[in-house]
């Protein structure tokens, strides 16, 4: 496959100046402090996103790199099935608006973990932090710039080790300069550049073929379903219905990196009205990624890599002088999730580390300093890690984010679902799921992966059904824990966490979300 590189002309070099000139511009106005007498902070954009803002950087954070690649892949090989992984979502984004985020807002935190120590203690606190920087670090950082890096390399033929650096360095400049205000604001640009550009490739591959009718006429009728019988091997119905909701829950309701979107938000509703907009964007993710896989095995079916699809769409779709506009979305997508990721390791090291348990009484300014410190060496470990990655053959990306995700998410999704839901939860419960639980559920997750790899020793069930039993075992072992805990320490609401009602605008948004997606389930069954 040729190199996007030996095709760029000079308009496509203007197009990437251009749109790195504009992306600096919005960095720095959403940077420089405002004259008003209030302290601003790397962390939470001092409370001013509105829900435009807080569903277009939700959205930036959760379609990395892997989705260009991954989606177009299983789009060519297997059809819609995939996009289960986005639509089957508005039901925990819901879960999020609704029950969790009402509770985050009101206890007045800047991370999971704050949250969580503000009901069962300091060893809760410190444990789940620990464990949240590790989860940032391999499933975010290192993961999502690998992704970015083989993209990169793939198109443009750009060596990984030059590539990473780069892309992190770049993405780093907007969290070590503005935090989630400059983030925010680059992503809300960038996510509408997004759609504008990978919309473009996806009607000049139907014009290509023909028209929709000859897409749906060409494809293979099984293309078109969203459930797939169970004897499945990729994507079953019972592993998804399942196994899904367990990462979901971990990803959406717990995971900083999405949720320090909404903890940024003016109020309520403004973050209730956010996720639910991250939710209708989720939708275009059949036009924008699942579909050119599925018009690229119906313009170029003998690839040998379906890994390949989208970068065979791009060469032999996008006309000279326009290729500029896949490179600004390769930006586009690396910065949104290196540059998220990079905050949120920030915000938990700074304020459920190094101010609880190194400096309590330190400033604004110097909080801002250790975050910025923790930003550059999240950079250093992310281009270390991609490039180990990267030696390791025959990786099936979007499988593999996958099911490193679900050997993570048990335990966090136990133990939030446990406190949000069931007031008789005790503290020795919520520890010894995030530490013993966390030991076991990684541990399997080791042995799956490396050990007894399915594809050796095909005993294992479907990843998503493994994860499923490691939360219904830890689930239990909770509940038994809680029950027989002698001297059970509880946590008990102040009277001050009075629950907020959605208002009428957040209802209708939800009830119209939940129709939509309905209506596509049964047309995509």
């Amino acid at each position: 496959m040729t190199s996007l590189i030996d095709r760029l002309t000079v308009l496509d070099y203007c197009i990437v100046l251009a749109y790195l000139t504009i992306l600096a511009v919005i960095g720095y106005r959403a940077s420089v402090p405002k004259n008003d007498g209030k302290d601003e902070t790397l962390f939470l954009a001092n409370k001013s996103l509105g829900w435009a803002s807080i569903g277009f950087n939700m959205w930036g954070t959760n379609v990395g790199p892997s989705m260009l690649l991954a989606f177009a892949s299983i789009g060519y090989s297997t059809g819609i099935v995939a996009i289960n992984f986005d639509w089957y979502a508005f039901v925990f984004l819901f879960l999020l608006a609704i029950v969790f985020a009402p509770k985050y807002l009101t206890a007045n935190v800047s991370t999971m973990p704050e949250f969580m120590g503000k009901r069962y203690g300091e060893s809760t606190q410190t444990i789940l932090a620990w464990y949240a920087l590790i989860k940032i670090l391999i499933s975010w950082l290192s993961l999502g710039l690998f992704a970015g890096g083989f993209l990169v390399r793939q198109i443009l033929g750009i060596p990984m080790a030059q590539s990473v650096t780069v892309l992190v360095l770049f993405a780093g400049l907007f969290a070590y300069s503005g935090g989630l205000k400059a983030i925010a604001r680059v992503n809300v640009f960038q996510m509408i550049l997004l759609i504008g550009v990978s919309l473009t490739l996806t009607i000049l591959g139907i014009v290509k073929v023909g028209g929709l009718a000859a897409v749906f006429q060409k494809a293979p009728a099984s293309y078109w379903s969203l459930i797939h019988p169970a004897s499945d091997q990729s994507y079953p119905w019972p592993a998804i219905l399942l196994g899904y909701p367990v990462a979901a829950i971990a990803f959406f309701c717990t995971d900083q990196a999405m949720v320090q979107s909404v903890l940024g938000a003016k109020n309520l509703e403004q973050g209730q009205l956010g996720v639910n907009f991250i939710g209708w964007l989720k939708i275009l993710s059949l036009p924008l990624f699942i579909l050119p896989g599925i018009l690229c095995f119906i313009l170029f079916p003998n690839l040998k890599d379906p890994a390949e699809a989208y970068m065979t769409m791009v060469t032999n779709l996008f006309p000279p002088g326009l290729n500029g506009l896949v490179i600004v979305v390769l930006i586009a997508v690396l910065v949104g999730t290196i540059g998220s990721s990079l905050n949120s390791l920030s915000t938990v090291f700074t304020m459920d580390v190094y101010r609880k348990k190194i400096n309590p009484n330190a400033s604004t300014q110097q909080l801002i300093k250790v975050g910025r410190m923790t930003i550059v060496a999240g950079c250093g470990f992310a281009i270390l890690m991609a490039l180990a990655i990267d030696s390791i053959k025959g990786l099936n990306l979007f499988d593999v984010f996958q099911s490193v995700l679900g050997f993570i998410a048990p335990p966090l999704s136990v133990v939030f679902l446990l406190t949000v839901f069931w007031k008789r939860t005790t503290r020795t419960a919520v520890n010894a799921i995030l530490s013993v639980g966390s030991a076991f559920s990684l541990g399997v997750g080791i042995l799956y992966l490396w050990v007894l790899p399915p594809d050796q020793y095909p005993f294992w069930p479907h990843y998503l059904l493994v994860s499923f039993s490691i939360f219904a075992a830890l689930l239990l072992t909770a509940i038994l824990i809680s029950v027989f805990d002698k001297n059970p320490s509880i946590y008990v609401p102040l009277a001050s966490e009075i629950r907020i009602k959605p208002t009428r605008r957040v209802w209708i948004a939800w009830i119209s979300l939940m129709i939509t997606m309905g209506i596509l389930y049964l047309v995509f069954h």
